[in-house]
This record gives C-alpha cells, sequence and structure tokens, in this order.
C-alpha cells in the first residue's frame, strides 16, 4: 500500500460491492461506494475538475475567493479542494441541509450563507441566484456555477465512466442516477454512449422534481413541489443537462427514499446518505420489474454519517411520519418517546443537578420527568435549574429534588387534544397518565408533528 502526499489523490478509483440481501428480482445489483471518497461523496470529484479546470484555464489562482450555491455534497468537495489548495470558500446553502454538512464545512474553513429552501430559481433568495449575486459583488471572486460548468460531467467521463467499466469487466447492462446538477448523469452518458452504447440510464427522482415527469411524458413542468432528500432533484433543466440516453424515470417519494437507505444500513452494512435511498429504490424497482437477468450500477453517492441526526434518528422518522407507529385513538398518538418504552430521558430525585443538565444537553430536551422507580414525583425544566444555580454555581451539585417543580397537573390519556391548549399556555409540558401509571409528556413541538401528520 503507498503513502499519498495530499488527501486529493485518494479522491476516485472508489470500490464496488455485489448487493447480497436486497431483493433485486432476477437482476445483479452492485454499489459503486462513492462515499468512499476523501470528502465522503461522489462530488469530490467535480470539486477537483472543477477547482483544477479553472487554474489551467488562469481565472483562478491560490488566494482567490470562489463562490458557489450547493444543496448536497458539492459544498464538501469544494470545501476539501479548496482548503488543501489555498482558496478562500464561500458557499450558499438552503436551510434543509443537514447540521452534519452544515457543521463539516465550517470545520473546514468554508463561510456557510444560509438561505431559503422554499423558493424557485428566479427569487433573490434561491441559493443558486444568491450565490451567482454573491460572486458578482464581491471583488475578484469567481463563480464556479457546478450547472453550468464543463468540467463537471468532465469529471464522469475521465473517471466514474472507466471505472465502473472497467470494475464489471465492459458488461453494464443499466446505470441507476439521481440528477442534481446533472454532472454525473452527463458525465456517464457521454462515456457511456462511446464504449457501451447498449448500457441503458434510469433516473432516480425524488417525488416534487420535474425532472421524472420529463424523462417519462416529455413535459417541462414550470412549477416544482419539494421534497426532503438532499442533493438531488431539480425545478430546472441545468445547462450542461444531457438526457438524450434516460429511457425511464421513477419519481421516489422521500419516505421510501429514507427507508430504502436504512435497509441498505441493515441489511448490506453499507451507510449510505439521502439521495443514495433515492437511488437504491429506483434500482431495487427497476430490478424487480425486469424478465431476464441484468447486471445493473447505482451509485452510493454519499455516507449516512451525515444524516444521523435525521433519516438514521428514529424520532425524526416518527416526527415525519416516515415510520409508523401503533395508533391508540387517544394522547399516546402524540407521545415521541413513550415512558413503556423506556425511551423517556428521566432523572431521579437524588441524581445531581449537573447530571439533570448534562442530559438535558446530551438528548436537546428542556425538561425531565423526575422518576422514582416508576413513580413520577416531579419535573425539572431547565428554567428551573437556571433559577436554583444562577446565584450560586455550586449549587450544580444540589440533589434535583431541591429544583424540581412536585405540583403535578396530569392529563388523562383519554382527555381531547383540545385540553393541551390551557397545558402549553401556561407554560407547561403536559404529562400524560393512564390512572397511576405515568406514560409520557408531550410538548408544543409534538402537538405541531401529530397535526402536521394528519395534513399527509
Amino acid at each position: 500500500m503507498s503513502v499519498h502526499n495530499s488527501v486529493l489523490e485518494l479522491i476516485g478509483r472508489t470500490p464496488m460491492v455485489r448487493a447480497q440481501r436486497l431483493d433485486v428480482g432476477p437482476c445483479e445489483l452492485f454499489l459503486k461506494l462513492e462515499s468512499a471518497n476523501p470528502g465522503g461523496s461522489v462530488k469530490d470529484r467535480i470539486g477537483l475538475s472543477m477547482i483544477e479546470g479553472a487554474e489551467r484555464a488562469g481565472r483562478i489562482r491560490p488566494g482567490d475567493t470562489l463562490v458557489e450555491g450547493t444543496a448536497g455534497n458539492t459544498g464538501l468537495g469544494l470545501a476539501l479542494v479548496a482548503q488543501q489548495k489555498g482558496y478562500r470558500l464561500i458557499l450558499v446553502v438552503p436551510d434543509k441541509m443537514s447540521r452534519e454538512k452544515i457543521f463539516n464545512l465550517k470545520a473546514m474553513g468554508a463561510e456557510v450563507v444560509l438561505t431559503r429552501s422554499d423558493v424557485a430559481k428566479g427569487h433573490p433568495e434561491y441559493y443558486q441566484d444568491m450565490a451567482e449575486r454573491i460572486a458578482r459583488e464581491t471583488p475578484g471572486a469567481y463563480f464556479i456555477n457546478q450547472f453550468g460548468n464543463p468540467d463537471n460531467p468532465a469529471a464522469h467521463i475521465a473517471t466514474t465512466g472507466p471505472e465502473i467499466l472497467e470494475q464489471l469487466d465492459g458488461k453494464v447492462d443499466a446505470i441507476v442516477v439521481g440528477c442534481g446538477s446533472s454532472g454525473t448523469l452527463s458525465g456517464l452518458s457521454k462515456f457511456f454512449a462511446e464504449h457501451s452504447p447498449n448500457t441503458d440510464f434510469v433516473l432516480a427522482d425524488p417525488v416534487g422534481s420535474i425532472l421524472a415527469q420529463y424523462i417519462n411524458e416529455g413535459v417541462l413542468s414550470t412549477k416544482s413541489g419539494s421534497w426532503m432528500v438532499e442533493g438531488i432533484g431539480e425545478d430546472f433543466l441545468p445547462s450542461i443537462s444531457d438526457f438524450t440516453r434516460v429511457k425511464k424515470a421513477y419519481a421516489i417519494p422521500d419516505k421510501e427514499s429514507f427507508l430504502a437507505a436504512r435497509e441498505l444500513l441493515a441489511k448490506e452494512g453499507i451507510l449510505g446518505g439521502s439521495s443514495t435511498g433515492t437511488l437504491l429504490a429506483a434500482a431495487l424497482r427497476y430490478c424487480r420489474e425486469q424478465t431476464a437477468p441484468k447486471r445493473v450500477v447505482t451509485l452510493v453517492c454519499d455516507t449516512g454519517n451525515k444524516y444521523l441526526s435525521k433519516m438514521y434518528n428514529d424520532y425524526w422518522m416518527l416526527d415525519n411520519g416516515f415510520i409508523e407507529r401503533e395508533q391508540h385513538g387517544d394522547l399516546r398518538d402524540l407521545l415521541l418517546r413513550p415512558f413503556a418504552q423506556r425511551d423517556t430521558v428521566v432523572i431521579g430525585p437524588n441524581e445531581l443537578l449537573m447530571t439533570a443538565y448534562t442530559r438535558m444537553k446530551l438528548y436537546d430536551v428542556s425538561q425531565l420527568p423526575v422518576m422514582d422507580g416508576s413513580r413520577l414525583v416531579g419535573i425539572l425544566d431547565e428554567s428551573d435549574v437556571l433559577m436554583h444555580v444562577h446565584a450560586d454555581e455550586a449549587k450544580f451539585r444540589d440533589p434535583v429534588s431541591t429544583a424540581m417543580i412536585t405540583s403535578l397537573h396530569m392529563l388523562d390519556v383519554r382527555s381531547p387534544i383540545e385540553s393541551l391548549l390551557p397545558v402549553f399556555d401556561r407554560g407547561h409540558v403536559a404529562i400524560v397518565v393512564d390512572g397511576e401509571q405515568f406514560l409520557g409528556l408531550i410538548t408544543r413541538i409534538d402537538l405541531l408533528n401529530y397535526l402536521r401528520r394528519k395534513v399527509h
């Protein structure tokens, strides 16, 4: 094994894995692990290609400012390359991007500008339009423009396509890809048109994007919906896009995408991101529809480490209605963390307030039920802790019992939902019981999540 001088030398040459435990019908499904790139995604390839392409053309030199709008991993690929080559990087990202990605970008030195994810191209706060404006208004800045940059698909013509063909000994019947900037699709399409013209291309598209309808019906909608999968799907046709070889497209709902990615981890041990789930779901649909064996390739676009707070978080999945829960027809339907399932984060009356504070921070909650065995004896809110310790920090070592509230208003589990509103109006959390049995807590956000799920 050789020693490399830079992480940039590790971009590309990613491994291929044959799926063993997924239901792929009569087909073989191969997974190209783009998550193995040093920045964790396929976008490392285009980050390197676009920056080095601009260097060769004399448009930039180390120390210059680069600007880009990114809804997914392109920002991370650019940040990796910019950091290693000595560029200042400003990234405009929509506010649906996962916290892990934003933390990663900032840790690598990128300047992150958050903007709205609920507006379309042409709106001044649309991430691409804002990035272009920032580049225009920043002296000496260079706008990378992944959606119109020919060095984007060029990366896949030069590297990804040849790797796939070599790894499968030149025998590839179909490739399932997604489309964000369209670089992967357009580059692979051009490469395979020359070197394996019988290979079919299949598009995986989130429900809400305009691309699946464009491919399947030839209709270019002027209005898109919204979706939670990151990095793929569009509300316009990128100028570098080439869909001529795409024969079929699947519109995949968010729920199917997230569950497919979780299945990939559970069955194949591969931790992929949200767009990986979309591609896998489409690949599984395609494979199961076939009547004859085919060799099918799709990409694990990025690592799921960037989505641990989202689609790999059971509570987030429950909040968004992506995991089904047992319905009772009473207030139990609003309990995100039922005590009986050991999901409720609790504290004991004799534990220290410092322990309670640490637990609140760790689990991102603002109140804790105080349990003496299976008996609820109080509630500890962050404001209770603050009022107890603000004049003397040493009181963090006091037991929880000294600061907890013991005068508790309980709600019977069979109470109507409307009974929650007076509790919230008093600034309290709802304590749900069934007789003497504590069931759990309901917060304002729990009620909002419940009402939103009913809309869907």
